[in-house]
């Protein structure tokens, strides 16, 4: 069974994203799905022929995490795009980012702070699926750093393919153009 890229041309036209990065972006995100694919198909076909215990086979292991990861916070940066309206900071996830850090705002600080530090990767809000804290955790390569038992609740790209055609070294600026463009209907619809 294999994965189909899902179709996010609609976000085209978003403001602070020109049409070119989101082509690109998009194009990148297909490779990863391809990819997966691809290594799921190989991975299979070793284990009828049974070669698990090969060198080859473990390198393909561990290179699925990589591209299944980078398909999968692809769709879920993407799926918390293309929103028109601000965060409702009286409703549910803002109650329980309140909780967390003290009020809205200062979550918003710490993840907009989390994404400036330098590096490449992702920044991520997570809910602990055990007790529902909500946290922000920096996450350096797809396969690396996700904290067990916690579902993404948003996800921001902070590679340099999600912002430096249109913003260069100003991730400052992507990052508010980001959350000009928060999808907060299904940030909230991911909330257990």
């Amino acid at each position: 069974m294999g994965y189909t890229a899902k179709d996010y041309s609609a976000l085209i036209g978003m403001k602070g994203f020109s049409e070119t990065m989101l082509k690109n972006h998009f194009t990148l995100y297909q490779g990863y799905v391809t990819n997966t694919n691809k290594l799921w198909d190989i991975m299979t076909a070793m284990l009828k022929e049974g070669k698990t215990g090969t060198p080859e086979y473990a390198e393909l292991k561990r290179r699925f995490g990589f591209e299944f990861n980078g398909m999968r916070l692809h769709e879920y940066y993407f799926g918390n795009l293309g929103g028109k309206t601000p965060a409702d900071k009286t409703g549910a996830l803002a109650k329980k980012l309140a909780a967390a850090y003290g009020s809205y705002d200062g979550w918003e600080q710490d993840f907009k702070a989390t994404g400036a530090m330098r590096g490449i990767g992702w920044v991520i809000l997570y809910q602990d699926n055990t007790n529902g804290w909500l946290f922000n955790q920096w996450i350096n390569e797809h396969e690396v750093g996700h904290p067990a038992g916690c579902a993404p609740i948003l996800v921001m790209d902070v590679f340099e393919h999600a912002f430096m055609l249109d913003y260069g070294l100003k991730r400052a600026d992507y990052i508010a153009a980001f959350f000009q463009n928060i999808d907060w209907a299904a940030v909230v619809g991911r909330l257990k």
